[in-house]
């Protein structure tokens, strides 16, 4: 299973539009971003997704009864953090603010995927694979990235636009 992951997306929909081509491309089989979309709207970019999102609520989602209702909409999962899922026998967690992980949720889970820093992340912690794609909302060009987790290997690729 292939998973694309998106984080702060902060409404910047010519980069959301971006990032769905480029997880259209990578043939993922699912789509978590791990917080702040910030505006209902950017989930409708989403809709042109071939795979199912989830993802969890960020500190600037603050509209989100609005954000609740358009995920619903689209057939979408988006929850508050902390969301904890299973796929192919490997247990994720997903938050936004990774400065909540605690050594606990890092032993019982293989994969914890966040963002709010904006900072590319991967790493080994107490025994997971901790993710977090980057920044994806920036004006730079060559600058943005996601990223697209193999979750049978754990390998990880970046995706830069």
């Amino acid at each position: 299973m292939r998973i694309g992951v998106v984080s702060d997306t902060h409404n910047r929909l010519r980069n959301v539009r971006r990032i769905v081509e480029l997880f259209n491309a990578a043939r993922v089989d699912r789509v978590v971003h791990t917080g702040d979309i910030t505006e209902a709207r950017t989930l409708e970019v989403f809709e042109g997704l071939e795979a199912t999102l989830v993802g969890v609520f960020g500190n600037n989602d603050v509209e989100r009864v609005a954000l609740g209702a358009a995920a619903r909409a689209a057939g979408f999962e988006l929850e508050e953090p902390p969301l904890s899922i299973e796929w192919q026998q490997k247990r994720l967690l997903i938050v936004h603010d990774p400065f909540f992980l605690t050594d606990e949720n890092l032993a019982s889970h293989d994969v914890v995927l966040h963002g709010h820093t904006h900072r590319a992340v991967h790493e080994r912690r107490s025994g997971a694979l901790v993710f977090n794609p980057g920044e994806c909302a920036g004006m730079l060009a060559g600058h943005n990235t996601v990223g697209v987790l193999a979750l049978d290997s754990l390998g990880v690729e970046w995706l830069r636009f």
